[in-house]
């Protein structure tokens, strides 16, 4: 695991991750206005035409950054500046297969390593499919960090879990950002199954918005993700969404980390 991630991770309290879309409106202040409020780690994404996981508010944010243009080179450019005025933040970048590979996984891996890069959510590739992007991505000392969801079975689980490192990324529902969210219970079962079966720290998201749902799901796990309620203000507010993305990200941060992990500590 990198030491960024471990440390998120490693503070006796549950971490907050949160989601942008590069590109998508002024992303460098964006991004500072997560981190000034409070966030523990953060998630870069990678505009793709066919987000198939995403909802509304995502898809509509890949939409309007590659209608501004960004590239695979932007999005790099814009995780080399985020650590260099963030040397000790954690940067993930999230996406989907075919921008990570299409250069070949050994020259992504490069770049985004160079680009201080901590690690990478492929929401296309299977861990069956390991080898299309998982070996060079170790071999640059990025996590490639996998999605376990409510249909993850027992038999599947340790497919999953090899090779996974960083944190595991529970999907709480069965279907995309933004639009559901699943009950308190159903959540704390699924973490409990997934800590007995892995050593990593447990984010869970998808339809994560308000800090009162984000506490709740803070009591049992080690993380709670929030993407589409960040990323609809940026539709909302143009140049002015950094306040209020620091606004809610510290009401987020706020809910998190006060909560004691009852299973997952």
């Amino acid at each position: 695991m990198s030491q960024r991630l471990a440390s998120a991770f490693a503070r006796g309290r549950p971490a907050l991750v949160c989601f942008l879309t590069a590109g998508d409106g002024d992303t460098a202040s964006n991004l500072d206005a997560l981190v000034a409020g409070g966030a523990d780690v953060i998630e870069l994404g990678m505009p793709f035409t066919d987000p198939m996981a995403d909802g509304p508010a995502i898809q509509a944010a890949n939409i309007r950054s590659l209608a501004a243009g960004t590239t695979n080179r932007d999005v790099l450019l814009i995780a080399n500046e985020f650590r260099e005025r963030h040397p000790d933040v954690p940067l993930v970048l999230m996406g989907y297969a075919n921008p990570m590979i299409r250069r070949g996984p050994e020259w992504f891996a490069s770049e985004a390593s160079a680009c201080g890069v901590d690690g990478v959510i492929c929401v296309d590739i299977p861990p069956e499919e390991d080898d299309a992007l998982g070996p060079a991505l170790r071999d640059a000392g990025i996590d490639l960090i996998r999605l376990a969801t409510p249909t993850t079975d027992a038999r599947r689980l340790p497919t999953v879990l090899e090779g996974s490192s960083g944190f595991v990324y529970y999907v709480s529902v069965a279907g995309i950002t933004g639009l559901q969210q699943a009950n308190t219970a159903s959540i704390e079962s699924a973490v409990a199954r997934l800590k007995a079966a892995t050593d990593l720290p447990i984010a869970v998201g998808f339809g994560v918005r308000t800090p009162e749902q984000a506490g709740a799901i803070a009591r049992v796990a080690d993380g709670v993700v929030v993407g589409s309620a960040l990323v609809e203000l940026v539709e909302h507010h143009g140049v002015h969404a950094p306040e209020h993305i620091r606004a809610l990200t510290a009401s987020l941060a706020e809910a998190v980390h006060a909560q004691n992990k009852e299973i997952a500590g």
